[in-house]
């Protein structure tokens, strides 16, 4: 086994990243601010690589090249470019918002407009939120690992489990600074060198085109929205408004110089998070046509990349490894982020916020640690057990944070639109609404896509909040 190159590329790669994690213990212990959101010391360019170093991971890899191999088709490429689209908007509107008050969630901004109920509740949801996108990114991560080293699934998830809780638990925010800046390059080159070495061995691209259509591909696949508006508008949504709330890529923008600095960081990070999908899916469809690789020997289509990479008469094995160590480096560098915002929501809106309000920053930073290893213990069996398109099942995260978009810009620049009660309706029943479209969808009752579930039910009950606000109002002045 050990003398596959492919092995010793990603082993390298793992002990860089574990090493980074020892290296930046020292610094990571000073505080809880320091291990929750690097001391807020960071820079423009270094903030904007972390944030879209959340982006690119295992939707915009394993998920998107999925897609893109299932539909064949470019939809998927929808996804990076509404979440680029979606971090401008941040630039332009909540980014210097967010640094202006100091927080170290979501939720807390949420409370500093609509006060502690509303903080409890959006964390709930949030949690949820996070907790599916985790799990989700850990099962991408199993799909690249499995392959590579030809061991059991379960094996591959806990070995993913345990590298992703050791360099979280040691560096904190630093680690996760760092090793994003490394995992940027990493990914570029590595998926960037495969997708050239495809084109030059294609040759034409339009033979790539005559492969396509022949099996049944749109005449239009390289159009986005060649396979369905409302597929692809659901895609957009879900990308602009899941990342205006997402935990994860604004704890960057949380620990900017300043405001200016958190501003600058978000719109820059749209650069970076754009190309990248495009690279991914049309991996995923070299490896649908069946120049490179027979489509019918991919049982899982999440091993799309993984088994192209691993194809020697598609690229050489070195350039291979360094394709598939990028992969591994893109999914890292979101499974770390993401587990890391279910930490700090867990620690700073539950336990600090809720069950100990006086509590220490050294008692901080013990809750955090623990909890690193407790999100991966409640992971693990998830990963391990719920199966499902990788793309899809992170949009569920995503209408989840739409609904923390839509109340934040409201609340910051029309308050007058929205009631404190209107912002506590609009969780409990969006998050709910959420999940009954999934259910409604599996029992076959009715089926609508879960963003415009979101969209629907959250404004729905931003009216009903309002409608109840003015009632109590008027109940008090009665009485």
């Amino acid at each position: 086994m050990f003398s596959n190159p492919y092995i010793w590329i990603v082993l390298s790669y793992f002990a860089l990243v574990i090493g980074i994690s020892f290296l930046t213990k020292k610094i990571a212990s000073k505080s809880s601010s320091d291990y929750l959101v690097a001391g807020r010391n960071l820079g423009v360019l270094v903030c904007a690589i972390v944030v879209a170093a959340e982006w690119l991971g295992g939707l915009s890899t394993i998920g998107v090249s999925e897609k893109a191999f299932h539909t064949m088709s470019l939809q998927p490429i929808l996804y990076n470019i509404s979440t680029a689209i979606g971090m401008l908007i941040l630039g332009f509107t909540l980014a210097k918002h967010y640094r202006e008050k100091k927080v170290h969630t979501v939720s807390e901004m949420i409370e500093s407009i609509f006060g502690k109920k509303a903080r409890t509740i959006s964390a709930v949801a949030f949690l949820i939120a996070f907790i599916t996108l985790a799990y989700v990114e850990l099962t991408t991560f199993s799909h690249v690992l499995a392959p590579i080293f030809h061991i059991n699934w379960t094996y591959a998830v806990i070995a993913g489990a345990i590298i992703t809780t050791t360099y979280m638990y040691v560096g904190g925010m630093h680690a996760l600074t760092i090793v994003a800046i490394i995992n940027l390059i990493v990914r570029y080159v590595g998926i960037g060198i495969a997708v050239i070495v495809g084109i030059i061995a294609i040759g034409d691209m339009s033979i790539l085109s005559e492969k396509l259509v022949a099996i049944g591909a749109p005449h239009s696949y390289y159009n986005p929205f060649s396979v369905g508006w409302t597929a692809a508008f659901s895609l957009i949504l879900g990308g602009i408004l899941g990342g205006m709330a997402a935990q994860a890529s604004i704890q960057p923008i949380f620990a900017a110089k300043n405001p200016v600095t958190a501003k600058r960081a978000a719109i820059l990070s749209a650069l970076f998070i754009a190309p990248f999908g495009i690279m991914t899916a049309y991996l995923g469809l070299m490896a649908r046509s069946g120049i490179f690789i027979d489509p019918a020997s991919i049982v899982d289509a999440k091993e799309v990349l993984p088994t192209l990479l691993m194809t020697p008469t598609f690229i050489h094995p070195i350039l291979g490894g360094i394709a598939l160590a990028a992969i591994l480096a893109a999914i890292l560098s979101t499974i770390g982020p993401v587990n890391f915002a279910i930490v700090t929501i867990a620690t700073k809106d539950i336990y600090q916020g809720l069950i100990n309000k006086n509590a220490t920053d050294e008692k901080i930073i013990k809750i955090a640690r623990r909890l690193v290893i407790l999100v991966n213990i409640i992971t693990v069996p998830l990963a391990i057990f719920i199966h499902g398109a990788v793309l899809d099942a992170g949009y569920f995260s995503y209408s989840i944070r739409a609904i923390g978009a839509i109340v934040i810009l409201l609340g910051i620049y029309k308050l007058n639109w929205i009631s404190r009660y209107a912002a506590l309706f609009a969780f409990i029943g969006g998050t709910l609404a959420i999940l009954f479209s999934l259910l409604a969808r599996k029992m076959e009752w009715f089926d609508i896509d879960k963003t415009y579930a979101s969209i629907i039910a959250t404004i729905f009950f931003i009216l009903v909040g309002n409608i109840y606000s003015k009632y109590r109002a008027r109940k008090e002045k009665i009485f």
